[in-house]
């Protein structure tokens, strides 16, 4: 109560903070995000949610730096999927229908939904295998008829 008496009269004392030290600069830097793979499932879930959007925590994959994000816990039996050598990682993970499954040193899982690659392209960690793999798109006549009217 003395301290807002204090603020509410203008006489509350004022102390300078020194300069010495401060920065605007982020604290988090993509460099400082890899992921070390020689820990439990939970710390590997943490370190990605932490960063997550942000500088994104990332991991090099077939040469490559991946960044990973929507990382959760996964508390299941070893779900059916195509294995992917992690640099560093223990153990492949598996590309499964629900994303990039990764294993801590514990044994236990963590589920990754999306990967960005370094071209800053971004798809869902169950597409993978298929990322590479393009459609063209073919339209029948009536489509093209009303693409021509649009145009």
């Amino acid at each position: 109560v003395e301290a807002v008496h204090l603020i509410a009269n203008g006489k509350a004392p004022r102390i300078p903070q020194p300069e010495e030290g401060a920065t605007y600069e982020g604290i988090q830097k993509k460099e400082n995000a890899e992921i070390s793979w020689n820990q439990p499932a939970a710390a590997l879930h943490n370190w990605i949610r932490g960063h997550d959007k942000v500088p994104g925590a990332w991991t090099t994959i077939n040469g490559q730096v991946v960044t990973f994000y929507g990382s959760s816990l996964l508390d299941a039996s070893v779900p059916a999927g195509q294995e992917l050598t992690i640099k560093g990682a223990s153990r492949p993970g598996l590309v499964t229908k629900n994303g990039l499954v990764v294993f801590g040193n514990d044994g236990k899982m963590v589920l990754v939904r999306n990967l960005q690659f370094e071209d800053g392209k971004m798809i869902p960690a169950s597409k993978y295998f298929s990322a590479d793999d393009t459609t063209a798109l073919e339209l029948t006549e009536e489509e093209k008829k009303i693409a021509e009217d649009i145009r």
